[in-house]
């Protein structure tokens, strides 16, 4: 009670910094507002730079920066004339002259329209098509046009064309900038769904842009060592009824369908909105993994059959122009179906051959209700707002294992219940202290349990090396995280600034009735800055810094096997400590005569990095164990370039190049000399060390043949890269599409033909622990077909409800 208690005197007390930094003078007592839009959507333009300069334009007077709503105020300007000029990064600059007496002390400009640079009125329908990239102050910004939405019909599907995004096409595991500890979000929320069957609920026509949040400021939870990624969805709030209905077939050796419904009624103070997402379809994946040592060789054929549902309800209640109520609800269903062959060849030895047969079936559900409120003070951007949100998600999965030939590997059956529920509490204030300046505050309390029930009809060798019954097995993990922020950011002339500290008091607990219990309590500070100077109107140039957490999630400290093969058994280490990194970056946008430019290098320190170990089984010398542990400190450091050019006026081109380095650290044990005669003592402990340095290249060409026409040429090739398992060789696509529009821009029909040359697969050589190749293939070469048709219009009024993320991750990052 203490802790809190002194966190809401912190909150108190932040409104009375006016009167400690108000400096008024009598005779500034001009004012002037607007809202910046964008021509092309007439959505808000965030950040734009507000400068105000002499009539002559020769001198820079004061200035500021938009909110996210686009809006603006500048304070305390004396009586006179001046130029005012709305600045952003692709974008023709806003002039304007203004007088202010003392007849005219408040200006409103209105709605200020930003037209796209080099393009003429006749264009306009084009660059709603166009995808742009924007650097704001502390996250990379891609507005996904319709060049990037017909690369895929999902989420997952279009993610590896985002710069320094890549997505396992065969787990759906997402790295950013090579690294896995990264946090997804979706409108700045966290659901209990896994991220891989999440991306692939989340139709790629509703999705308004990605951002990459890389060094994220003292307000946003210090979770994830490469940052967030925001997927941010177009919501719809016209008045009247408006809608927007999504269909898509892709077709690889499989079929698999997607299907979403947006639907939104607003009508006098209330504004009620739904929709319906559905992804069924079957997935076919092969593998082979060769031994040399033993001239062995392992099969892997697996068939997956999935359904997901997701639907979301929601309403928000105008009570008036300043207060606003707002609940929603996510419930999501998921059932899954899979069969697999892992077939054991021994080439010289047939005797030892085992073909293990796997089918499971795994069902689960996702409820998360939120609810918010929001206070709007008398001055533009001043506001308090008050977010709960609870989630809680059950999962049930049977899974059936059947061995045939050697008996080492009897038949069994698993059965694991898992019961997961998170609340987060939020207070935030926002205080705008004059026209360049601007402070936040924040309380939040995130309370998370997660119970695993685990049974299992199988045998399991004791110490003694005999088999008994395996055993079952609860595990209960429980984290509370208490915490607040504060950060001040001030814009004056071409530099601006923000600063940010955020305290966090953390408490685990976790429990099991095979494992000794274990707490671990501690408190620490993540601070951020960032700081940016606008060189110019077509250049600026950003460095910033922040502290960041990997808490040890779930699936890397629970000790009940996550998975087996008659080969490998995974397990979580429940002695995991926490990996704390610091992340510096340096970033350079240029905006060109026919596009933009984005440029940024990066390093980071790792304290107690986490990664994999791989052990040989005591019990079985020719058997694996995967675990993870603490190691020492390590550094990553990386480059990245990103361009959007139109060379012409219908010929586009979206360009990424990213290289990253890092010192991986792990430990791997092998056996020396002959496996069947082998004892403990021919076992040798491996500390590895592996350099890895990857690079990417991604290249969208898009080309306008009419208003209503276009094609797409997409191509991505990923180097070789190094981790502590294998070398993996590159990899590389092309993907063609072509977009028409119907129904006077309403309608949309989209045509893609994906991994034309069928080049694209994930193929490694290794020596640890054994000297071993592999190749693992999936449904890459598809036909995918879609069409959207939205109807309904209306002025727009949607409510600007905030972004909030995170919680503690899964196995390798996620949302878990």
């Amino acid at each position: 009670m203490k802790r809190i208690a002194m966190l809401l005197v912190l909150l108190a007390c932040s409104t009375f910094p006016n009167f400690l930094l108000a400096n008024d003078s009598e005779d500034k007592i001009g004012t002037v507002s607007g809202r910046v839009v964008d021509n092309a959507q007439k959505q808000p333009v965030a950040y734009a730079a507000i400068v105000i300069k002499s009539a002559d334009g020769d001198e820079t007077i004061t200035g500021g920066i938009t909110t996210e709503e686009g809006t603006f105020e500048i304070q305390k300007l004396a009586e006179g004339s001046y130029t005012l000029e709305v600045q952003f990064i692709g974008y023709q600059t806003f002039i304007k002259q203004l007088v202010i007496s003392k007849k005219n002390r408040k200006v409103e400009l209105g709605t200020i329209t930003l037209m796209e640079d080099t393009q003429k009125l006749e264009e306009v329908e084009v660059v709603g098509e166009r995808t742009t990239i924007e650097q704001r102050v502390d996250r990379k910004v891609i507005n996904v046009g319709k060049d990037l939405t017909t690369a895929g019909a999902t989420a997952s599907d279009i993610m590896n064309n985002i710069p320094s995004v890549n997505v396992d096409s065969q787990t759906g595991d997402i790295t950013l900038r090579g690294n896995s500890n990264v946090r997804v979000m979706v409108d700045g929320k966290l659901s209990n769904v896994p991220v891989a069957q999440l991306l692939r609920q989340i139709p790629s026509t509703s999705i308004k842009s990605i951002e990459l949040i890389t060094n994220p400021s003292a307000k946003y939870n210090p979770e994830g060592m490469s940052g967030i990624i925001n997927i941010v969805l177009h919501k719809n709030a016209n008045i009247g009824f408006n809608g927007n209905i999504n269909m898509g077939l892709t077709k690889g050796i499989e079929a698999k369908f997607n299907t979403s419904v947006d639907l939104n009624y607003r009508n006098g103070k209330f504004n009620f909105y739904g929709n319906y997402g559905t992804n069924i379809g079957k997935w076919v994946n092969d593998g082979f993994i060769f031994r040399d040592d033993e001239n062995s060789e392992q099969l892997f054929d697996f068939f997956n059959n999935n359904k997901s549902h997701l639907y979301k309800l929601g309403v928000d209640f105008y009570l008036n122009d300043k207060n606003t109520i707002s609940f929603f609800t996510n419930q999501n269903h998921f059932n899954g179906k899979g069969d697999g062959i892992t077939d054991v060849r021994y080439n010289e030895e047939e005797s030892r051959n085992v073909i293990q047969f796997f089918n499971n079936v795994n069902d689960n559900l996702s409820e998360q209700y939120n609810f918010d409120y929001k206070l709007d003070f008398a001055k533009e951007g001043h506001n308090i707002e008050l977010e709960v949100d609870y989630n809680r998600f059950n999962d049930d999965e049977d899974a059936n294992f059947r061995s045939r030939g050697a008996t080492l590997f009897p038949d069994y059956m698993d059965f694991v219940d898992t019961e997961r529920t998170q609340t987060i509490a939020n207070l935030d204030y926002v205080n705008p202290l004059d026209s360049i300046s601007k402070l936040e505050i924040g309380l939040e309390a995130r309370l998370f349990e997660t119970d695993v029930d685990y049974a299992s009809t199988g045998l399991s060798f004791n110490s003694n090396g005999d088999l008994i019954p395996t055993p079952s097995t609860e595990f209960i993990y429980g984290m509370d995280i208490y915490s607040a922020y504060v950060t001040f950011g001030q814009s004056r002339k071409k530099w601006s600034y923000q600063v940010g500290i955020r305290l966090e008091d953390v408490q685990v607990k976790a429990d099991t009735n095979r494992v000794r219990a274990f707490t671990d309590n501690y408190t620490q500070l993540y601070p951020s800055a960032f700081l940016t100077y606008n060189v110019n109107e077509k250049d600026q140039l950003q460095a910033s810094f922040s502290r960041r957490v990997d808490r040890p999630g779930l699936g890397q400290v629970n000790p009940i096997r996550e998975f087996a093969t008659p080969l490998i058994s995974s397990f979580g280490n429940p002695s995991l400590v926490p990996q704390f990194t610091n992340s510096y970056e340096l970033n350079y946008t240029k905006r060109l005569k026919k596009g933009s430019l984005t440029a940024g290098i990066f390093y980071r320190t790792i304290e107690d990095e986490i990664n994999r170990a791989v052990y040989v089984d005591r019990l079985d010398f020719n058997k694996l164990i995967l675990t993870f542990d603490n190691f020492d400190n390590t550094s990553a450091y990386g480059f990245e370039l990103s361009t959007n050019y139109r060379p012409t006026k219908w010929w586009n081109i979206n360009g990424s190049f990213d290289l990253f380095s890092q010192t991986q650290r792990g430990i791997t044990e092998r056996l020396q000399g002959d496996q069947a005669t082998a004892t403990e003592a021919d076992i040798v402990v491996e500390d590895v060390e592996v350099e890895n340095t990857a690079w990417n290249l991604r290249m969208n060409n898009s080309f306008t043949a009419t208003k209503k026409l276009t094609f797409q040429v997409f191509g991505f090739y990923r180097g070789r890269n190094q981790n502590l398992q294998f070398t993996v060789k590159p990899m590389y696509f092309i993907n063609t599409g072509a977009r028409y529009s119907f129904a006077e821009g309403k309608g949309t029909l989209s045509l893609n033909f994906n991994d034309v040359f069928n080049t694209m697969r994930f193929a490694f050589d290794g020596d640890r622990p054994y000297v071993q190749n592999g190749e693992f293939n999936w449904e890459s070469q598809n036909l995918y077909v879609g069409i959207s048709y939205r109807f309904g219009s209306g002025k727009n009024r949607a409510k600007g409800r905030k972004r909030r993320d995170d919680n503690t991750k899964k196995t390798g990052g996620g949302i878990l």
